[in-house]
């Protein structure tokens, strides 16, 4: 065992739980005023939820001895055997704080989504949701792509930090759901505008903060690979908010919402190839994904689909390039563990990745919409015209952000 790595996975683990109140305040800065403490209380709920579910079994079945390339078996049921040190995942930490490491990731991914549904949900029924798609669609495609024996990972998929784990989990789960909830009362009619762009701003700049430990902690190890990490991550983050910007600035003029939403772009596309890529990649992985996700977002709009606060333009999309970027500028001179992509004149990684993205996407969004047709039938989705037109604030939770 390695101390310094120890203590550092152990700082990084710190540093992605703050992570998800950060997404809270980042998605609360973005609606009304009557639906803030809702939308935060999201995120803290799943923080709670999540935390419990991974303990039980979550874990186990994520990351757990493999069963057909498929789920983790339930030999660690309740953290039973997670002990000493696991070589095949974390030769050089406790197995505990790999496990610790990994929950902080599986509770920001359904925390993610609610993005998409937010002013409109039902709390329990969100809850319930939650902890379905955790267990049936996020704890699955962990064990495919980083679990010991999972499928995906079989096949040389590529993913440092979660690009394909999370954000396209997350983005395309979103997607689905919003086919499936109503539409917010008045939506494209009533002014919808934030409530409080520095609560976004404050949200973005701690996501920002927190996201060095969940990609530069992917390392496992304080290393050069983290090292690296932790750079290529400040560059895309930093590429894409000024490349938002300049966008902005060409079609009106420079939005803060908009530099904060570009800078959680970059962020998302570098998280599956930080670990990977050289910083200069990084730069033009976070500059193209602030490009992909505004059009997107044009695109979600033409088709007036209530997907609230553009979680599958910004996370799904985001996630799905930064993938397939990793196939096209991972370099084993950066990461011997990883490839030699496309630039270098490989073209398998970039086929691999294409493959891993397709599948996850398909997965992610027939499960997703199943589970939200089922919640729908049996518990219903939606808050009534009355209690949505108060405020899931008051309705909800029987509170107010200002008074």
């Amino acid at each position: 065992m390695n101390t310094g790595d120890t203590a550092w996975v152990l700082i990084a683990s710190a540093l992605v739980m703050l992570m998800t109140p950060a997404l809270g305040f980042f998605y609360g800065g973005m609606v009304r005023k009557k639906n803030l403490l809702s939308t935060i209380m999201f995120s803290f709920a799943i923080l709670a939820l999540i935390s419990i579910q991974w303990i039980l079994f979550g874990y186990t079945l994520a990351f757990g001895p493999d069963t057909k390339g498929l789920i983790g078996n339930l030999r660690w049921l309740g953290l039973n055997g997670v002990h000493g040190i696991n070589i095949d995942y974390a030769p050089t930490i406790p197995h505990m704080v790999f496990m610790i490491f990994q929950m902080m990731f599986a509770i920001i991914t359904p925390a993610l989504i609610s993005g998409a549904f937010v002013e409109r949900i039902k709390f329990s029924s969100f809850l319930f949701f939650s902890l379905l798609w955790a267990t049936l669609v996020y704890d699955p495609v962990a064990h495919w792509v980083w679990g010991v024996g999972g499928w995906l990972r079989t096949l040389g998929a590529l993913d440092f930090a979660g690009g394909t784990v999370v954000h396209i989990t997350a983005g395309f789960s979103a997607l689905a759901f919003a086919m499936v909830i109503k539409k917010r009362k008045g939506f494209t009619v009533v002014n919808m505008e934030p409530n409080n762009i520095p609560f976004t701003i404050i949200g973005a700049a701690l996501l920002w903060f927190g996201w060095f430990g969940f990609n530069a902690g992917s390392a496992l190890a304080a290393n050069e690979i983290a090292a690296n990490a932790f750079i290529t991550t400040n560059a895309a983050a930093a590429a894409a908010a000024l490349t938002w910007m300049f966008i902005n600035w060409i079609e009106r003029r420079p939005s803060a919402l908009g530099m904060a939403t570009g800078a959680v772009v970059g962020l998302v596309a570098i998280t599956p190839a930080s670990g990977f890529v050289s910083p200069a990649s990084a730069i033009l992985i976070g500059a193209i994904a602030a490009f992909i996700s505004t059009a997107c977002m044009k695109l979600r709009n033409h088709f007036k689909l209530d997907e609230s606060l553009d979680v599958w333009a910004c996370h799904g999309m985001g996630g799905a390039w930064g993938a397939i970027a990793t196939g096209i500028f991972a370099s084993k001179e950066i990461n011997p563990a990883g490839a030699n992509g496309l630039i270098y004149g490989n073209w398998h990684p970039l086929w691999i990745q294409i493959l891993t993205v397709t599948v996850v996407v398909l997965f992610s969004m027939l499960i997703t919409y199943g589970l939200a047709k089922l919640v729908d039938k049996f518990w219903g989705l939606s808050v009534s015209d009355a209690e949505e037109q108060v405020g899931l604030d008051i309705s909800q939770h029987g509170e107010e952000a200002y008074y």
